[in-house]
């Protein structure tokens, strides 16, 4: 089933606003979406919430959704940014209906640049940013008006021509909107529209030596694509005023004015979600790459294992609001267990083995036992494990002495062995260093689980998991934990992010045992490791790496 067909967004304040404009008369044939990444790096957990919004809206109204990149600023765009986007996308389950770049449109934006010039309401500033920056002061009181601001249209047009051609260096100066340098909005005191940037675009080649800013490029692409509902986060809501002026400077009588609404960016507890952020760790090695499973973006997500219907779900239950908040991480995680409960299969891998040899077992017997792979679905059958004299355990599922609560094996107390028999731990064997090498133990061979007999159905308090010493496979294990020892890593104003940074988010366990079913996986299924989580094929790596997505069970309830 296609992902994005499970999508059921409950009525919110924005599609409340869709509804109002078609009772006031919007034709629906008029209704047009957009999802707009700027391609400067790879798309974040954040970003699948407005996917989610605006192909969802797409859905209920039956309307379009562009995908439209804002390349404007090719000093920090790829084209390896792009493919990642689109791969996201279309691995979340959605299909956009026409692929769309703000660089389209250069040649349309740069004569509406010209329009404005000639009617007065944009000139060429010859200060620095740092000069423009101080002038226009702070929201409480007036800024200071650029020495060039009064310059006549014909220098104005022969400055902006030469910026064009590349007669000016970066920062030698930058064409802005003549608006209103009194206004409380900062945004609207006088805004740069082009800067000069002598770099190579990646679709463009070196066409232009000069590009619009995201505020110039970004309603004239909605006006020109005809999207008639912008929903950007919150952080944009102040640049509302300058995206409606702009589009009242270049409108033309009969056609659809984009309206811009603002709603509350996903904020994720122990994350960073700023790309700038991330691309730092990126760069600076902190983490393998932008699919580093512990990254908050949806190629890492899918690396992890979290399936796209999870975060679809999350997506859901976050839900759209005004106000920022921030969601707790266990909120995904709990949304990944509910689907992969459902389909994974199970498997038993032993982590930290530790050896089990069970005492008035025969030597040279073997048998096969039969497992269920998913309890939560009988289609998925079972399989065959062995089992015989020497197993192994995990380590930490033995003590030699422990207390009521400790209802794993230990010395003189009985355990179930999972789909197998109830053992007694016996005794122990350790190296020269004391550390536990081998543990003895007995079985009651009445006790094999499934057998029918009276015995089998005895009870015992706790049962482990194990794998047989002869007939396994070694594989590697990685086990993740938060990027973040910090809730909000960046709520710190005083210190680097950076500090926050866990240095036990990654764990590997190189020489972990796995039941020979382990063979017969493959990349695009899921599996539980009995009694240790979810688990999923690293997709860059062998076929003998396996990360955990998730725990099996978290004490918070949604």
């Amino acid at each position: 089933m296609n992902n994005s067909d499970s999508i059921n967004l409950n009525e919110n304040f924005l599609e409340q606003i869709i509804k109002n404009d078609l009772s006031n008369g919007l034709d629906n044939t008029d209704l047009r979406f957009r999802f707009p990444p700027e391609p400067n790096g790879f798309l974040h957990i954040g970003h699948a919430k407005s996917i989610c919004l605006n192909f969802g809206f797409g859905k209920t109204f039956s309307a379009p959704v562009n995908l439209r990149f804002d390349d404007t600023n090719p000093e920090k765009e790829s084209t390896e940014f792009i493919d990642a986007i689109k791969k996201d996308i279309t691995w979340l389950g959605f299909q956009w209906d026409s692929e769309c770049y703000a660089s389209d449109y250069f040649d349309q934006l740069y004569d509406w640049a010209v329009m404005l010039i000639k009617k007065g309401k944009a000139y060429v500033d010859s200060q620095s940013q740092e000069e423009i920056s101080e002038q226009r002061g702070v929201p409480t009181s007036s800024g200071k008006k650029s020495p060039h601001r009064d310059r006549e249209v014909i220098e104005n047009l022969d400055l902006f021509e030469k910026m064009k051609k590349g007669h000016f260096k970066p920062g030698d100066c930058v064409l802005r909107a003549k608006i209103d340098m009194s206004s409380p909005n900062m945004h609207m005191r006088d805004p740069v529209l082009y800067r000069i940037i002598n770099t190579s675009h990646h679709r463009t080649n070196d066409k232009w030596k000069i590009y619009p800013t995201y505020d110039w490029a970004h309603g004239q692409s909605d006006y020109i694509e005809q999207i008639s509902h912008s929903f950007c986060t919150l952080e944009f809501e102040v640049h509302r005023e300058l995206y409606d002026w702009f589009l009242q400077n270049i409108y033309d009588e009969g056609k659809l004015l984009p309206k811009q609404r603002e709603f509350a960016r996903l904020n994720l507890s122990y994350t960073i979600m700023s790309k700038r952020k991330l691309s730092e760790l990126v760069e600076s090695g902190l983490v393998s790459g932008w699919d580093d499973p512990r990254m908050p973006t949806i190629s890492g997500l899918r690396r992890r294992g979290v399936p796209a219907s999870a975060i679809i779900a999350f997506c859901e239950k976050v839900g759209v609001s005004k106000r920022e908040n921030i969601i707790d991480f266990a909120l995904l995680d709990f949304c990944t267990r509910e689907i992969l409960n459902k389909i994974s299969y199970r498997l038993m891998v032993v982590l930290d083995p530790v050896e089990l040899i069970i005492e008035n077992y025969e030597n040279d017997k073997s048998e096969n036992l039969v497992a269920e792979n998913n309890p939560e679905d009988e289609s998925y059958g079972n399989r065959e494990i062995t089992f015989s004299k020497k197993l192994f355990i995990e380590r930490e599922d033995f003590k030699e002495e422990a207390n009521r609560k400790f209802f794993r094996l230990t010395l003189g107390k009985e355990v179930r062995l999972k789909n197998a028999y109830i053992i007694k731990g016996e005794r122990v064997e350790k190296d020269a260093e004391g550390n536990i090498s081998k543990i003895y133990c007995s079985y009651d061979p009445k006790s094999k689980s499934g057998s029918g007999s009276p015995e089998s159905l005895r009870k015992v308090k706790g049962t482990i998991h194990w794998v047989d010493k002869n007939n396994y496979e070694n594989i590697s294990v990685n086990i993740y934990d938060k990027l973040f020892n910090s809730e909000s890593p960046d709520d710190d104003k005083e210190n680097d992010f950076k500090d926050s940074l866990n240095e036990n988010s990654l764990k590997t366990f190189n020489n972990a045992c796995a039941e020979k079913n382990i063979n017969n996986v493959e990349f695009d299924k899921y599996y539980q490791f009995q009694r240790k989580g979810y688990f999923k094929l690293d997709s860059k790596k062998s076929d003998k790496i396996f990360n955990r997505t998730v725990t099996l069970r978290d004490n918070k309830k949604f």
